[in-house]
């Protein structure tokens, strides 16, 4: 299985996506989301596993002060899916991490933030 993982370094939350992935032996490629963010394809590829263009908010670091300085709380609901994508594809600092994807002989998944319970069903069920 082929996984990719986004990561902030001084992220807490992708530590320990990293840690638990080496725990259980799974093989990832990381990527520095600030400098390297997902692609276009690949946060639609994303927004597909999440169920659509209605949980487009899922996608969104909405702790994060690149968020709050451009008041997308507000904004949001008011972009379109396009819209949406460019600005995350443009700005690492706005993307929920870690964002984590695969392609494999168990068909395609995708997470984003870290839940073990949910990277253990995608990764090793």
């Amino acid at each position: 299985m082929d996984l990719k993982i986004y990561t902030y370094k001084n992220c807490g939350t992708c530590r320990k996506a990293v840690k638990w992935l080496r725990e259980n032996d799974v093989g990832f490629a990381e990527v520095p989301i600030r400098d390297t963010p997902p692609t276009k394809a690949e946060l639609k590829r994303m927004l597909a596993h999440l169920g659509g263009a209605r949980e487009l908010r899922r996608l969104f670091n909405t702790s994060g002060g690149d968020y709050r300085a451009l008041d997308l709380k507000s904004k949001l609901a008011a972009m379109s899916e396009a819209q949406a994508i460019d600005l995350l594809a443009g700005n690492g600092n706005l993307v929920k991490r870690p964002f984590l994807l695969t392609d494999g002989a168990s068909g395609r998944g995708g997470l984003v933030g870290f839940d073990a319970a949910a990277w253990s069903d995608l990764l090793l069920g």
